[in-house]
């Protein structure tokens, strides 16, 4: 039996925890862009140690796992510039939406915020969209 949606469960509710730990913590919404953001331009340097830890455990946590659990195959395309391109347009969208993913659907939806639901109900749309458009018309992915 193949265990990947079992990782997917577990990192989920990870997830889900982590973000209700740091509301109930620091009384603020566990956005990842905004966490970068405040960090880039300067809005958050009254709490820049609490943003660095963060992102150390963001990027940490997975390379613990690796070492662990050995490396997972993943369908990620190997174009570099695909993938820039890609992370640019994402951190430009997250930028225009005030917030990402984890700020909007995981904490957004569980506080029942109606801005969260939209944002969140746009950025699957949009997801599905660009599948459609990359990989099945024009075959680039």
């Amino acid at each position: 039996m193949n265990p990947d949606w079992i990782y997917g469960l577990v990192g989920g509710m990870l997830i889900g925890t982590g973000g209700a730990v740091y509301l109930l913590a620091n009384g603020r919404i566990m956005g990842a862009s905004g966490i970068i953001g405040g960090l880039v331009d300067g809005s958050g340097r009254s709490t820049m140690w609490e943003r660095i830890s963060f992102l150390a455990g963001l990027v940490s946590i997975p390379v613990v796992l690796l070492f662990f659990l050995g490396p997972k195959e993943t369908h990620v395309t190997s174009n570099f510039v695909l993938l820039i391109a890609a992370g640019l347009l994402v951190g430009v969208g997250t930028r225009l939406a005030n917030g990402c993913t984890s700020g909007h659907g995981v904490c957004g939806i569980s506080r029942l915020s109606l801005r969260g639901m939209v944002a969140t109900v746009f950025y699957i749309l949009a997801g599905g969209l660009t599948v459609v458009l990359f990989r099945h018309l024009l075959g680039i992915i």
